[in-house]
């Protein structure tokens, strides 16, 4: 077995041309720095140096040894630079249940920040609607998850997850683009009474918080489609099936052909507030503190 310190004694010699720099470099007498050469030469059963008077060079066998003392030598400093990484909770692996919106404009731009100041730190992304990321994150299959508040979540206290608001965003109203409040600069739901509507399955936290919005609105929506992708939403919406309630970071990148978007009007304006949790304990690891920090700043800037 190659003795690494010795390894760094042939390294020295090689940068730096005499056994007494080598030695100088590295602290060592040069009597020392020459026992160990000569114990590495014992090691590897190979001549590594060539004497010449008072003065010495590499053979070619402690060229290539020495040309492999530098390559161990990159990784020996990198296994240090990855062990204190993991210290300070700059290295490793952090799994987040995350609904598709948030995915799009909370997560991604997070990895995307993290992967510049901590590259080894992992990100990994499981889409997940409604109660999933929950159960995802009790289950522990995740380290974090991203959920809409809705009236069955469960209080915090004396839970396993500890949770903490993210952002909250409006949502607008999706309209077709002949709908006789197409024009308006706003809609009021109560205007909307007689209209067909197009809303998420139940079980989804957007659907809970439309009905909430349309009970204190006095209306009772007569639903006809059921669709959980925005995407599908607007289409159905253009193709005259309805209208519909979508949460506005939901809408970004959507192409609007056949459809308007307009604020909703009046005081009943439903909103969508967004929180992470973890289990409990889990919040002072240095990763799930790292992710979490990142999380909060792209929320931020979301709801700002």
């Amino acid at each position: 077995m190659i003795d690494p310190r010795r390894l760094r004694v042939l390294r020295a010699l090689a940068d730096h041309g005499t056994v007494t720099a080598a030695a100088h470099a590295l602290y060592l007498s040069p009597s020392a720095a020459s026992q160990q050469l000569a114990a590495l030469e014992a090691e590897v059963g190979h001549a590594l140096l060539e004497r010449r008077g008072r003065t010495v060079r590499l053979t070619p066998t402690g060229t290539v040894l020495a040309d492999h003392a530098t390559r161990i030598a990159a990784q020996l400093e990198q296994a240090e630079a990855d062990m204190a990484a993991c210290s300070a909770g700059l290295a490793g692996e952090v799994t987040i249940a995350a609904f598709a919106s948030s995915i799009t404009e909370v997560v991604a731009p997070a990895m995307a920040s993290l992967r510049e100041r901590a590259p080894q730190v992992r990100i990994r992304v499981k889409d997940a609607e409604g109660h999933a990321s929950r159960r995802l994150l009790i289950d522990g299959v995740v380290d974090i998850a991203l959920a809409v508040e809705h009236r069955d979540t469960p209080g915090h206290s004396g839970e396993q997850l500890l949770r903490e608001p993210l952002y909250a965003e409006p949502f607008d109203v999706v309209l077709p683009s002949g709908h006789p409040l197409a024009d308006a600069p706003d809609v009021e739901l109560s205007d909307l009474g007689e209209e067909p509507w197009i809303t998420p399955w139940p079980g989804n936290p957007v659907h809970d918080v439309v009905l909430r919005a349309c009970e204190e609105a006095r209306l009772q929506p007569r639903v006809e489609c059921l669709a959980d992708d925005s995407r599908a939403v607007c289409a159905l919406v253009a193709a005259g099936a309805g209208v519909a309630l979508v949460p506005r970071s939901a809408l970004h990148g959507i192409a609007f052909g056949g459809v308007v978007i307009r604020p909703v009007g009046g005081a009943h304006r439903p909103t969508r507030r967004v929180f992470t949790a973890v289990r409990r304990g889990s919040e002072g690891h240095p990763l799930v503190r790292l992710a979490l920090g990142e999380l909060r700043n792209q929320g931020a800037a979301l709801g700002s």
